[in-house]
């Protein structure tokens, strides 16, 4: 006996023929990238004025709108929460923009897949903003999450991972490295 085919596009209904009645349109879903556009120059122009909590809390609520609207996996929740990291860096919460980057970087992957251009950039961005945080920033233990992270991604033998790697050593090995030889790499 065999299995039965399953078409990816599923079952195929008399509802799936069915022409809309004349005058009757569908709105479009959700937010559209204008508008998703001009929210995020909002949050950016509020940043530039000084108010980065202010700027925090817009970003905040964008997430959490178009989150609700398009669900975790799309990219106009990702986006937001690049400029959530970014901020939180600005605000030198060095942990929490870690976080938002990485988390960014996996939901790319998942969208995009991990050789896609913009996953490699995201992976990029987590890479340099850990690498420059202060020592007193927990940067050993938020390494170790950043390797994870990318590791997972790109793989063991990754660019950025090796970087990581070898950063994560020189960290943890006591040595004549000066601190601005290890912001150099």
């Amino acid at each position: 006996m065999s299995e039965p085919l399953y078409r990816p596009w599923g079952t195929v209904t008399p509802a799936f023929w069915a022409t809309p009645a004349t005058g009757t349109t569908t709105a479009p879903q959700g937010l559209p990238a204008e508008a998703l556009r001009a929210r995020l120059i909002k949050v950016a122009e509020v940043a530039q004025g000084g108010s980065m909590q202010d700027a925090a809390a817009l970003a905040a609520q964008l997430d959490q709108e178009v989150t609700a609207e398009y669900g975790q996996v799309h990219l106009h929740p990702v986006m937001v929460r690049e400029v959530r990291g970014y901020l939180a860096a600005l605000l030198r919460d060095h942990a929490t923009a870690l976080a938002w980057y990485l988390h960014a970087a996996q939901l790319r992957a998942t969208i995009q897949g991990p050789g896609h251009p913009d996953v490699e950039a995201a992976s990029r961005r987590a890479y340099s903003l850990w690498r420059v945080m202060p020592p007193e920033s927990d940067r050993e233990r938020l390494g170790t999450e950043l390797l994870t992270v990318v590791t997972d991604i790109h793989g063991a033998d990754s660019v950025v991972a090796r970087r990581t790697r070898e950063r994560l050593y020189a960290l943890a090995l006591p040595s004549t490295t000066t601190p601005a030889q290890l912001n150099s790499t």
